[in-house]
């Protein structure tokens, strides 16, 4: 494999890597949202969330469509989706050994 293969990699899976950006990406799960909206669900300020939509976009992990002034950000395809569905659940079954993992690397 190319390492400009694996630095485009580390690069996509970093875009999943913010507590924010995760909240992001759940609340896109349901459907499409507006600035303003993803805004009062993670209750963030506009500056910062649209600088982590800035971010998974540049990932390739949402797109974004305007409308009139709006602009309507979801995630990308349905592999996204399945990926993120995926990630719930391993999680799901790892969580217990990543809360007993005191790795430093890890935080």
């Amino acid at each position: 494999m190319h390492t400009i293969d694996l630095d485009l990699k580390t690069k996509f899976i970093r875009g999943f890597s913010d507590k924010t950006r995760l909240q992001i990406v759940n609340i896109l799960k349901s459907g499409e949202k507006t600035v303003s909206q993803i805004v009062e669900a993670v209750q963030g300020n506009q500056s910062n969330i649209s600088q982590h939509l800035a971010c998974l976009k540049g990932c390739g992990i949402i797109v974004g469509r305007q409308e009139g002034k709006y602009i309507y950000y979801a995630l990308r395809n349905e592999q996204i989706l399945s990926l993120i569905q995926l990630l719930d659940e391993v999680y799901e079954q790892v969580q217990n050994e990543m809360m007993a993992c005191d790795n430093p690397i890890m935080e």
